[in-house]
């Protein structure tokens, strides 16, 4: 993996350049905490000249009406994209530490196997107009039209986790609509930006500006979008303490937001579920060591069968196969840096303190001398009240949690300030879908179906964001409405 060379150059106005002061940061590979390049460290007149090549690129060319150019040039890189697929593959292995075999899923072949061909597509069925009955007012009789424009310069801020797969999600339906884009790359994982980057420079025919891509160290050069009025929107995925601070900031801009946040996802396992079937798949909550911001990390067990669920669950995690991302057998990798890995583990920490009980793992694997690995974590016996219930580990663990009844799981589910997502497992799949009807969230996944496209909106509510990616509502919020009217003759 050290051979590795990603691309180190930022892009902006058309142009793949170096930071103006020179400053590189380093890349590191989780999984074995050795180098594997450099990229240039922006600063804050690296991120100005992007801000303003944006903004000319929206306000002087015909890039967010000319929608046929637009469907264009998404496939141009997307062609360019699968060109480079297994040069990707290698690359996010790499520099996030996903396990390939998850690579062949959300984190690469999933997301460009449509996030960029279905905004591309909707272009031409969007409806970008639509008329309105004649109206009559003070006497005049008018036509009344509704069109929808694009949003304007865009700032797009990508986490560390998804980083491809979140990346294309944002470009797809920005483009689409007409925007013009400031990526502001995860500096854990700059590379697959950075060559999103060169492949529009070199192989597309995205007008110069139309798109920038910025890598840097400092979170004050980041901050700059949020507060900068030359731009329009903030599209961000990540934490939402982090979310929370670009609602402040960008207040005194009135700055539109798209914000998908965090998650502490219950999943209800129902007493006539087939426990076997579902728990012996319990390892899925380690898969990419648990990074995942809509992952299901709270369990709720019957009381009336909860002795024989931990001990299913227990087996399954004893059986997680983790380590090197590298080896096509493992589904678990490191955590993306020893501050990340470090913070999982004062989670178990809070969890013995609090009285809950450490089923399997808990710590740092023995076995694994490099890298920032955690081991596979069960948490039994939880209160619903305790840290490691209501905030987001984003680690290799699950916590599970008794309930009574139907209602009372329903009671705990919802008693969380997040709400990306659910899970219900039942014999009755329309037990299933009624019980996830109640639960305060953005997606649900029913007898463990799979909810993701780039058709499906994705997104939570209360502290777990603010709008959707992807489908129509995450397309449209790209966009902004005018109402147009006319005078009609006199009948």
């Amino acid at each position: 993996m050290s051979a590795i060379k990603g691309e180190t150059r930022l892009l902006i106005a058309g142009k793949l350049v170096e930071a103006a002061s020179g400053r590189t940061f380093e890349n590191i590979n989780p999984a074995t905490e050795e180098t594997l390049g450099e990229v240039a460290d922006a600063g804050a007149e690296d991120m100005d000249r992007a801000i303003a090549a944006a903004r000319r690129a929206f306000d002087d060319t015909d890039w967010s009406t000319n929608h046929k150019f637009r469907q264009q040039c998404l496939l141009q890189l997307q062609e360019a994209l699968e060109s480079e697929r297994e040069d990707i593959r290698a690359e996010l292995v790499a520099e996030v530490g996903c396990p390939v075999a998850i690579t062949y899923g959300p984190q690469l072949d999933a997301p460009l196997a449509d996030a960029l061909r279905w905004p591309a597509a909707f272009i031409d069925e969007f409806h970008w107009e639509r008329d309105l009955p004649a109206g009559s007012a003070f006497g005049m009789r008018s036509w009344r039209k509704v069109v929808k424009e694009a949003a304007g310069v865009v700032g797009a801020i990508v986490p560390w986790n998804y980083p491809f797969e979140v990346t294309l999600n944002k470009l797809g339906p920005s483009l689409a609509t007409g925007n013009t884009v400031i990526v502001k790359a995860a500096p854990d994982t700059p590379w697959n930006a950075t060559r999103i980057g060169r492949l529009v420079a070199e192989r597309t025919d995205i007008p110069p500006g139309v798109l920038q891509v910025i890598t840097t160290s400092d979170t004050s050069v980041a901050e700059r979008l949020v507060v900068d009025p030359r731009v329009d929107l903030i599209s961000f995925t990540g934490s939402t303490a982090v979310g929370r601070h670009i609602m402040e900031r960008g207040a005194s801009t009135l700055k539109r937001l798209f914000l998908e946040l965090g998650g502490k996802s219950a999943d209800i396992v129902l007493e006539d579920a087939d426990f076997e079937a579902k728990l012996s798949m319990g390892w899925t909550m380690c898969t990419h060591g648990g990074q995942g911001c809509a992952m299901l990390s709270r369990m709720l067990l019957p009381r009336s069968r909860y002795d024989e669920g931990i001990e299913i669950l227990a087996a399954s995690f004893g059986a997680v196969p983790y380590g090197d991302p590298t080896d096509p057998s493992k589904i678990q990798g490191p955590q993306i840096s020893a501050k990340q890995r470090d913070r999982i583990l004062s989670y178990f920490d809070s969890a013995r303190e609090q009285g809950a009980r450490i089923v399997v793992g808990g710590g740092r694997p023995a076995h694994l001398e490099k890298g920032f690995f955690v081991e596979p974590t069960l948490i039994a016996d939880v209160d619903n009240q305790m840290r490691v219930a209501r905030e987001e580990i984003f680690g290799p663990a699950l916590v599970v949690i008794p309930y009574h009844d139907e209602d009372d799981a329903v009671r705990i589910a919802n008693d969380n300030e997040y709400g990306l997502s659910c899970g219900v497992t039942s014999a009755s799949e329309a037990r299933a879908i009624a019980v996830a009807r109640r639960i305060r969230s953005g997606t649900a996944v029913v007898n463990g179906g799979i909810y993701y496209g780039a058709d499906a909106p994705f997104g939570g509510y209360k502290a777990s964001g603010i709008g959707r990616q992807n489908g129509l509502e995450g397309f449209e919020q790209y966009t902004e409405t005018k109402t147009l009217s006319g005078p009609l003759p006199a009948e």
